[in-house]
């Protein structure tokens, strides 16, 4: 960046398509969201139990042009104050990551506005810096949504280190699958958290899995057969079981393991910063027993508001603020990559 340009405000426009919701957002200077525009399809894919991917692809290419437009309205911007365009090209459905990337490359190529790829994930960690105008890395980072549980070490902005990541079902994969079989429905992780405050957390043991090779990574499958296998107990004995204390004894066992695996990590990097992201970050339960666990040992405890925890493209505009500061500029080439690991280009 010139001197000039380092003088003047930086706008830029984030786009997101990466699952479910289609989004885009105005952020100014990396920290000051001008709008904030999310058109969800969570009541048409609960008609089948989950995300249908077609369907998703569809639903962005009738929506993508309509929610820019009302993002560039509600920021009082036009295109010719953005000053770049980020979107998100991975991970997520390949389908419905290509139509935002689609977007902002076309967007790009016919007003000559820089494009600058961003990662989901670092989109999803960068939530925290709109509310929290302290918070700098270094810190820990928990991402837990339905297909992410990762540990980070933010390092730097931009600059990460994944030192924990899920081995089988993802945090809120599993809150979805538990949902559904005890009858809750889909999307699974507002359900049972609204639920669990009727139930009792220890009225069911769920087991609280570790994984040997790795004291930061987490297992939710044997948790999920266990919650399987107690409801199918309860079948082949003719007995009713409560919903409620099902829900909340399961979601413990789920906050119970994120705890612990976030706060050791934590300690054992000598850091004092803890922040959560991700759509299981807006879980009451976790907010809750982090604000305790952090508040004993002294660590700061950030986590972004339920609507910056839910895919969203305000976040990917303050993750490209800082990739575009830094210099990080992407071609026409870009392509939706569906398996994207976090840290790569």
């Amino acid at each position: 960046m010139t001197e000039t340009e380092k003088q003047k405000d930086i706008y830029i426009l984030g786009i997101e398509s990466s699952c479910d919701e289609t989004a885009a957002s105005v952020v100014k200077n990396g920290r000051e969201v001008l709008s904030n525009v999310i058109s969800s399809q969570i009541a048409l894919h609960t008609l089948y139990g989950g995300v249908v991917p077609e369907i998703a692809s569809r639903k962005h290419i009738e929506k993508i042009n309509q929610v820019i437009e009302q993002a560039l309205a509600d920021a009082h911007v036009t295109l010719d104050d953005i000053t770049a365009i980020a979107v998100t090209y991975g991970p997520g459905l390949v389908g419905a990551l290509l139509v935002g990337v689609s977007e902002a490359k076309a967007i790009s190529f016919a007003t000559g506005i820089p494009l600058v790829g961003v990662h989901h994930i670092e989109g999803h960690i960068s939530a925290n810096f709109i509310e929290n105008k302290e918070l700098e890395p270094p810190f820990i980072c928990l991402v837990a949504s339905g297909g992410h549980s990762h540990l980070v070490v933010v390092k730097d902005y931009g600059e990460y280190e994944i030192i924990g990541r899920t081995r089988d079902d993802a945090a809120g994969e599993a809150f979805d699958k538990v949902a559904r079989a005890i009858g809750l429905g889909y999307p699974g992780g507002p359900k049972i958290d609204k639920v669990s405050k009727e139930g009792n957390p220890d009225a069911i043991h769920f087991p609280r899995a570790a994984v040997a090779e790795n004291e930061y990574d987490f297992s939710f499958s044997g948790l999920k057969s266990a919650v399987l296998n107690y409801l199918n107990g309860c079948q082949m004995k003719g007995e009713s079981y409560n919903q409620a204390d099902v829900a909340a004894s399961f979601q413990k066992a789920v906050v119970d393991v994120l705890v612990s695996h976030s706060l050791h990590a934590v300690k054992a990097y000598g850091l004092n910063k803890f922040a959560i992201a991700g759509g299981v970050a807006s879980n009451s339960s976790l907010r809750a027993a982090f604000e305790e666990e952090c508040g004993k040992r002294n660590i700061a405890f950030y986590h972004p508001s339920p609507i910056f925890c839910t895919d969203n493209a305000a976040m990917i505009g303050v993750a490209g603020y800082y990739e575009y500061i830094k210099g990080v500029r992407s071609g026409y080439d870009l392509n939706a990559v569906p398996n994207l690991k976090l840290g790569e280009r």
